[in-house]
């Protein structure tokens, strides 16, 4: 039982009431009682306060049985916007959610620059310009939520490392809050893509962890139901466990380390060496699996064994529920994920499920959509449908 002052439980109750709102989509303020186990005179405070801040919005079901037809509540989507915004090497992807977590707008932005100072001036212009855009809504652009390729410090945010750009401690949510007047959030994009495979996929699954291998290799993960960062925020750097005393020099500093043979890019790169082609895609290793290649073939059944390894030590050391595994190469392979599973033979370790990420690289901007939203509507958790993509737009650099 939930004691405290009553603005406290109040607040408490709201958020409850919120959370199954948008969890069923439709319903109604009886279900609603039934359901979190406030008497019916709460809900109904609840709800007024709700309608009338424009949140929520009544919907009258068409009924032909006999009796009154019942008044639906739901989510009011277009009362604000959210933007989640990935900051990859080279490239910015933004996109604009409602507050039902459905995509309306989204662009990928290419870069010409590394430079720290112009980057976050480019994201200082193309929020501005949103929140001019959305501003008929009635309550705007709510947030923005960006997500790092790199550490990111759990207290203030502040980018620790970014290893494609070669930034250290640098304090972009400080830097950006400086002309920016909404809230911002700064995340591991690592884990706003365990947040996404939970929000939009796995919503039953406590213990996620996923594995992105499609740069060097992230995993972000949810332990008893929320995101696990570790002591600094550092935490999920699992590209950088050796797999290899004394094997090939990491950035890093140490040998040997897991994103060395597991990440895409390196099989890509190991078979353009022994190919002796360059600018190989991911469209060309499938073509060549497809036409039955030996060399081709025998180089990724080695890098299914190289993932296999850190795997192992993952499920040693976490147990997980469930893992998701982000990556093009392992969806292009036939029967990658029963193949990886044959190598998983440890009599220790254990697991629930292993399987492919359907959000690629959708993952880290559907996160940070997902957080913007449950940190608007102040909400201990959320449970959203899947979005279709929508239409993205490229933009050249601006410098």
């Amino acid at each position: 039982m939930v004691t405290g002052d009553s603005s406290y439980i109040k607040k408490i109750n709201r958020s409850l009431i919120v959370q199954k709102i948008i969890e069923y989509g439709l319903i109604s303020r009886a279900d609603l009682s039934k359901i979190t186990g406030l008497n019916k005179a709460t809900v109904s405070v609840q709800v007024a306060d709700l309608l009338q801040e424009e949140l929520i919005c009544e919907t009258q079901l068409e009924q032909y049985s006999i009796g009154r037809r019942p008044i639906m509540l739901s989510i009011n989507k277009d009362a604000g916007y959210v933007l989640g915004i990935d900051l990859d090497y080279k490239s910015i992807t933004y996109t604009i959610s409602n507050l039902n977590g459905n995509a309306v707008f989204e662009t990928e932005q290419k870069l010409d620059t590394d430079d720290y100072d112009t980057i976050v001036q480019i994201i200082i212009k193309k929020i501005k310009e949103y929140q001019l855009e959305f501003s008929d809504s009635p309550y705007g652009l709510v947030n923005a939520v960006i997500g790092i390729h790199g550490t990111v410090n759990k207290l203030d945010e502040s980018i620790r490392f970014n290893p494609r750009y070669k930034w250290i401690q640098k304090n972009i949510k400080e830097d950006l809050q400086k002309e920016i007047r909404i809230p911002l959030f700064i995340e591991n994009n690592a884990n706003l893509s365990a947040y996404a495979e939970k929000v939009y996929k796995h919503h039953l699954s406590n213990n996620l962890l996923t594995v992105i291998l499609t740069s060097g290799i992230g995993s972000g993960m949810i332990i008893d139901g929320d995101l696990h960062k570790g002591y600094h925020g550092y935490s999920g750097e699992m590209g950088h466990m050796i797999i290899y005393p004394d094997g090939e020099a990491c950035r890093c500093g140490n040998h040997g380390c897991w994103e060395l043979y597991a990440s895409e890019p390196k099989l890509l790169r190991k078979l353009e060496d022994e190919l002796q082609l360059t600018n190989l895609t991911i469209a060309d290793i499938q073509t060549f699996l497809e036409d039955g290649h030996v060399i081709v073939k025998s180089y990724f059944d080695q890098y299914l064994r190289y993932i296999s390894i850190g795997l192992n030590n993952i499920i040693n050391l976490y147990n997980p529920e469930t893992i998701v595994m982000n990556s093009q190469l392992l969806k292009i392979y036939p029967e990658a994920v029963e193949k990886l599973k044959g190598l998983l033979i440890s009599s220790v370790g254990e697991y629930g499920e292993l399987v492919l990420s359907d959000l690629g690289n959708r993952s880290c901007v559907l996160g940070a959509c997902a957080l913007g939203i449950q940190h608007f509507l102040d909400v201990q958790e959320i449970r959203l449908t899947l979005p279709e993509r929508t239409e993205t737009h490229t933009e050249k650099s601006p410098v």
